[in-house]
């Protein structure tokens, strides 16, 4: 038997955190990286996670490949395909969530499709079409100095409009309130107005799972994680998904590394709480702009250290050092920089034995999948909301835990290692 469902993320935390939701659900799942091709393991799978990283590729490249992993995930039977995106709608004015959504939209013959980031675990609620962080709109919160993306709108549909060739409407609460069968009426009532997408509001996780009951049956949806709650439970109802075991946790051996490339407020906190335990040293980007000695130099600190301790290898830093530091050497080549030398960290490391790591932020966990080679990920328990143990399939077994930069609470790196035998 296909997969049931396929999902394309834009980048690869995020896939994970879709991944854990589907997981945690009862659906076994498989996470593939990048474009899968007829080599691509699955292992029978109910659902398929297609991570890319899209977030900020060039419009037409996100384009091209997240209809080729549609192309591939609809020849391995899924039914339905779930555009996947951050709970705090990641992307630049121009893109790339309204191309890509629109691109698939067209592709798949689907006339409508719901948009969706809320994931009331971890703070991210829609109510009359404008995205929450907490208890503030997206445009006032940590968000608003993201160095890749800064969102300085909260209003998912005006966000769209900027976006997208299609009209957008609101499915307010007070539907989603009413049920589903409530939401598939203002559906079609938006769709008869000529809205091909709607935003729908959504505080709590049985908002979502409303929802899923009430577009189970679309072609696409789009959306963060959230989206997904209520999607296992709409398949098992018309008997095309059995019930599934609990995942397991991953059987690596090895030492532990710790990743982290993102500068978020919660990730600034997690390294701090971590560099007050273990070895610690941060990349130092002046030096690395001069070649390959700075990564050179932590992958000997690291190998140097005990070998009973987890080891931290950061570039995490405050807005105003990450303001600096661009202003000096550019915006993009600092990104770049940073996430080459911590994937170059991570190769060498790899292959010395550490083979538990533990990676922050989605552009560095990008980097660092990519530099390992790994093609699939099995999905392992959660570690904390939106965040699982996994492990890498087709190649040496290595434990890899992708965290989103916002996700998890101060202790994070310390539970998610201590979950491991």
């Amino acid at each position: 038997m296909g997969i049931i469902l396929g999902a394309i993320a834009d980048d690869f935390t995020g896939a994970t955190d879709l991944a854990n939701t589907l997981a945690r659900e009862g659906m076994s799942v498989v996470q593939v990286i990048g474009v899968p091709d007829a080599s691509t393991l699955t292992q029978g799978a109910d659902a398929v996670v297609v991570a890319l990283k899209t977030r900020t590729a060039p419009k037409a490249e996100a384009i091209a490949q997240s209809r080729a992993a549609a192309d591939w995930l609809l020849s391995q039977g899924a039914v339905q395909i779930l555009f996947k995106y951050c709970s705090t709608f990641d992307s630049t004015p121009e893109g790339n969530i309204g191309p890509v959504a629109d691109a698939l939209l067209d592709h798949l013959g689907a006339p409508f499709a719901i948009l969706c980031p809320a994931f009331p675990a971890n703070g991210r609620t829609v109510y009359k079409g404008t995205l929450f962080v907490g208890d503030v709109p997206l445009a006032e919160s940590s968000m608003k100095d993201h160095p890749l993306t800064p969102m300085r709108d909260s209003s998912l549909i005006r966000l769209m409009d900027r976006q997208s060739r299609h009209k957008t409407g609101l499915i307010p609460h007070k539907h989603v309130r009413q049920g589903a069968e409530a939401i598939a009426e203002h559906t079609a009532t938006l769709r008869a107005e000529g809205a091909r997408y709607g935003v729908i509001d959504a505080l709590t996780d049985e908002d979502l799972r409303t929802i899923g009951t009430a577009i189970g049956g679309h072609r696409l949806i789009t959306g963060g994680s959230g989206i997904a709650l209520g999607l296992p439970d709409y398949h098992r109802s018309r008997g095309t998904l059995a019930p599934g075991a609990a995942p397991a946790l991953p059987t690596a051996n090895g030492r532990a590394l710790v990743i982290s490339g993102s500068c978020s407020q919660a990730t600034r906190a997690q390294v701090a709480r971590a560099a007050s335990l273990w070895p610690a040293r941060k990349v130092d980007l002046t030096r690395a702009v001069e070649g390959a000695a700075e990564a050179e130099a932590l992958i000997a600190w690291a190998r140097s250290q005990p070998a009973g301790a987890p080891v931290l290898i950061y570039g995490s830093s405050d807005p105003a050092e990450v303001a600096r530091t661009q202003a000096r050497i550019g915006a993009t080549r600092a990104g770049a920089l940073m996430e080459t030398t911590l994937a170059s960290v991570a190769q060498a490391l790899n292959a010395e034995g550490f083979h538990r790591i533990v990676v922050a932020g989605g552009e560095t966990s990008g980097a660092v999948v990519t530099a390992l080679g790994v093609k699939a990920l099995r999905i392992g328990p959660q570690i904390a909301p939106g965040v699982p143990w996994t492990e890498t399939l087709g190649r040496a077994p290595t434990a890899l835990a992708l965290k989103s930069g916002n996700f998890g609470k101060e202790t994070f790196f310390e539970d998610a290692l201590r979950m491991l035998p």
